[in-house]
């Protein structure tokens, strides 16, 4: 009997283009360099007042005031006058990818260029901000664009001219990746010839605070003296997650199509997998098995193995639990390796936050920068390493690296794991 012919690999698809409005960054440029540097963008609470509302938090990832009308000049004002904070922020977004990719309008039919957008909340900045207002606050066509969770990816479809698959997916914290996903599968069954992959959340409002409170202890810092030093992941002093908000967005294609118009390519996504554990609501499986047998799965299907990762950017929220299940993650897809040998694990959320519905993507657009930079970021704020996880997370500043594979970690309420694998361009 005739052994069955192997699959060939998938095609990459490739990263040629991010933007982003995060803390303290406008450019890919400042985001790596804070990205990079190990240089933590979070500060106190501003929109928010914690005494006046009962609220032990102190620190979040703001993104400040936004000068729309700059960034987005071709936008009239009429139109942006129409639209909350979470669109405009999404648009900036969403311009700047596809100016940085150098795609042009001549370089896709317009039926062949989609959007596909993660956000965990949608628009509740909005409503929430007008619940406490007179109710004409919601007369008129403004409101209905500034209520829907999609009227961002619809508006910056609208705006780049994308007449194709237009959508928003919300799935938590793994959503990102499962954009990236959806991202993958329209473009290797050619229905699109690029995709614009957006996250963005905005949760730094009272009510949001309040319901990762009440899952009690560890889950929120409330670190209020240096909020620089607020969110520690994989360390014995850890005190939980900051929340951060904004929005990045990825500019994907084939890279077959990259190459054919000459463009410069930041990293390749190899393949996307996600799944369900079917288990607690708001925990993971904290053996490691079920997560390493996903990232495993993953590679296989990019035709790669786990001793070619170089590097794993984790999850890394600062919570007990996510902690932990990475570490253990690693050591089950690793077995009879010494802690010091495992690939280096890290983490970016001490630099911007816990962005939820944006943090795949920002994950993604970190480690494809790594891969391009050939540098691996560190871990900040890592001084007394938990001993479940002690083993590699670049703690003392970034440094070189050869390496042409790493994984991106994703983990969610709702029982939900997801993993990317990236390989360099």
């Amino acid at each position: 009997m005739t052994a069955p012919c192997p699959r060939p690999a998938p095609e990459p698809i490739a990263i040629t283009g991010i933007g982003l409005v995060l803390p303290g960054a406008r450019t890919v440029t400042q985001f790596w360099d804070h990205v990079s540097a190990g240089r933590s963008q979070l500060g106190p609470l501003r929109r928010v007042d914690p005494d006046a509302d009962g609220l032990d938090v102190y620190a979040g990832g703001e993104i400040g005031d936004l000068d729309h009308a700059a960034a987005l000049p071709t936008l009239p004002a009429r139109h942006a006058a129409k639209y909350s904070r979470e669109i405009l922020t999404t648009l900036v977004s969403t311009d700047e990818a596809l100016r940085d990719s150098g795609l042009r309008p001549t370089d896709v039919e317009p039926r062949r260029l989609s959007i596909i957008e993660s956000t965990s909340r949608g628009s509740l900045e909005w409503w929430l901000s007008r619940a406490a207002k007179d109710r004409s606050e919601f007369v008129g066509t403004g409101a209905m664009f500034r209520g829907l969770a999609g009227s961002s990816a619809s508006l910056a479809a609208i705006r780049v001219g994308a007449r194709g698959l237009v959508t928003t997916v919300t799935s938590a914290c793994v959503g990102g990746h499962h954009a990236i996903g959806l991202a993958l599968r329209e473009l290797r069954s050619h229905s699109s010839d690029a995709v614009l992959v957006s996250g963005h959340d905005f949760p730094l409002v009272p009510e949001v605070l309040r319901t990762f409170l009440a899952l009690g202890p560890g889950v929120l810092s409330r670190e209020r003296h240096d909020p620089t030093r607020a969110i520690r992941p994989y360390s014995r002093d850890r005190e939980g997650m900051v929340l951060g908000e904004g929005a990045v967005t990825l500019s994907l294609e084939r890279a077959s199509t990259a190459r054919a118009r000459g463009a410069r390519v930041y990293a390749h996504v190899l393949e996307h997998r996600a799944m369900n554990e079917a288990a607690h609501a708001t925990s993971m499986d904290l053996t490691g098995k079920l997560t390493a047998e996903l990232v495993t799965d993953t590679l296989d299907d990019a035709h790669r193995s786990v001793d070619e990762v170089g590097y794993y950017c984790g999850h890394g929220t600062a919570t007990w639990s996510n902690d932990i299940a990475e570490s253990r993650t690693l050591r089950v897809l690793y077995p009879h390796r010494p802690a010091e040998a495992l690939p280096p694990i890290g983490s970016n959320k001490p630099i911007f936050g816990h962005t939820l519905g944006a943090a795949g993507v920002v994950n993604v657009a970190a480690t494809a920068l790594m891969l391009h930079h050939q540098r691996l970021a560190p871990t900040i704020n890592l001084v007394d390493v938990d001993p479940d996880c002690d083993h590699d997370h670049v703690a003392g500043g970034s440094r070189p690296a050869d390496f042409d594979l790493a994984v991106s970690l994703a983990f969610a309420i709702g029982s939900q794991t997801s993993v990317v694998a990236l390989g360099a361009a």
